[in-house]
């Protein structure tokens, strides 16, 4: 078996289209359905059933992508990552992550991208834009904290930090001495990313205190605005250790004494497999998952 029909018949796998398919690899679509028809002759099996809307696996295809995929994956992404070494990467990276993460984390360690010749254009957005984004090919690498759910996309964690609950020194001095904790921190203002109170009903449930009436007095999905707030004395909320540690260090925001314990947030970086096969993608998302993390 090829190469090109193997990597040909991932991407159908995945996009269950013939067409998309073809979009992804740069091939027409007779050029896509030559290859499955080859497979399918060398296999001695249907891969996919014709439908009008795209393609539907076989079970026999299901077998085929369990085996070859990550392999088919690791191999191509090891030959673009050696290309990239012996090419000029140069050209215009487009990421997408979100807003706090990007400023605070992720500018901190773009420089060896810059320094190769790589241009980087940064977006921000929540987790389902980053993965549209990425999906439709506007962006080439996306960081999320997300749970990443679509078949048709890789991930890998890059960077692992608790969730701290935190408040201005005042306030906190005054809840971690309460005899009633749960109930006088619910009385206070909350602060919080959206209405679904996305990382503090994790906290607050860990910490096994009911919230189903809570109401924040403010959302908004940039915890940096969230955290000047806090600084002048106002609510509470639970957030990211890298977007306070250095605050509760300054004296300016003091950390909430857990009653059971904190919760953790994990940011994957996401990508398409067929745009590995490009060397600047592959060196970029190389370089970002040794230096992400080397940077904890």
């Amino acid at each position: 078996m090829s190469l090109i029909r193997l990597r040909t018949f991932m991407e159908v796998y995945r996009q269950h289209s013939i067409s998309a398919a073809a979009r992804a690899l740069n091939l027409t679509q007779p050029a896509v359905s030559q290859h499955i028809s080859g497979l399918e002759v060398a296999i001695g099996r249907p891969l996919f059933e014709r439908q009008s809307q795209g393609v539907v696996p076989t079970a026999t295809a299901d077998d085929l992508a369990a085996d070859i995929g990550d392999k088919l994956d690791a191999a191509e992404s090891a030959l673009a990552s050696a290309r990239a070494r012996s090419m000029d990467v140069s050209g215009t990276l487009q990421i997408i992550g979100h807003s706090d993460f990007v400023a605070e984390k992720l500018a901190d360690v773009l420089l060896p991208l810059l320094q190769s010749g790589i241009r980087v254009h940064l977006h921000t957005g929540d987790g389902p834009m980053v993965t549209q984004m990425v999906l439709e090919g506007h962006c080439d690498l996306g960081i999320t904290a997300h749970p990443v759910t679509d078949t048709r996309l890789k991930s890998e964690v890059i960077f692992t930090d608790q969730i701290i609950a935190v408040a201005s020194p005042e306030i906190a001095a005054r809840l971690n001495q309460s005899n009633n904790f749960a109930h006088d921190l619910l009385k206070e203002p909350l602060l919080a990313y959206n209405l679904e109170l996305s990382l503090i009903k994790e906290w607050l449930d860990k910490n096994k205190i009911p919230c189903s009436a809570l109401l924040p007095a403010v959302v908004g999905k940039d915890l940096r605005g969230q955290r000047t707030l806090l600084c002048k004395g106002f609510g509470w909320t639970a957030m990211p250790g890298f977007l306070c540690r250095a605050e509760i260090s300054q004296g300016k925001l003091s950390q909430l004494v857990a009653p059971v314990s904190n919760t953790e947030i994990r940011y994957s970086l996401i990508w398409l497999p067929s745009a590995l096969r490009k060397p600047r993608l592959a060196h970029a998302r190389q370089t970002l998952l040794q230096i992400v993390n080397g940077h904890e």
